[in-house]
């Protein structure tokens, strides 16, 4: 069983994002793993492994708009099953 189940991928779309501050407030506020934050002040990537994505979704999208959503179960995909 993995620590963190779902694979969790977005983008924002906004101002004045800053990829340093929105990785250290989800490495300060969420449990998770593989976090990965890149872009620039008006687009940014996020790839994160949680237990609770919709947390993660609250968050961004306090941010900016948030679209491209991937929300994948990986413990399913694991097993063979469509995840």
């Amino acid at each position: 069983m993995l620590e963190f189940r779902y694979d969790t991928q977005l983008l924002i779309e906004g101002n004045g994002l800053d990829e340093d501050i929105i990785n250290e407030y989800i490495l300060d506020n969420f449990k998770g793993d593989s976090l990965l934050v890149v872009g620039d002040d008006e687009l940014i990537k996020i790839h994160f492994h949680t237990n609770e994505p919709w947390k993660l979704l609250e968050y961004c999208s306090t941010l900016g708009e948030i679209y491209d959503i991937v929300v994948e179960d990986m413990d399913r995909q694991s097993r063979g099953l469509k995840g």
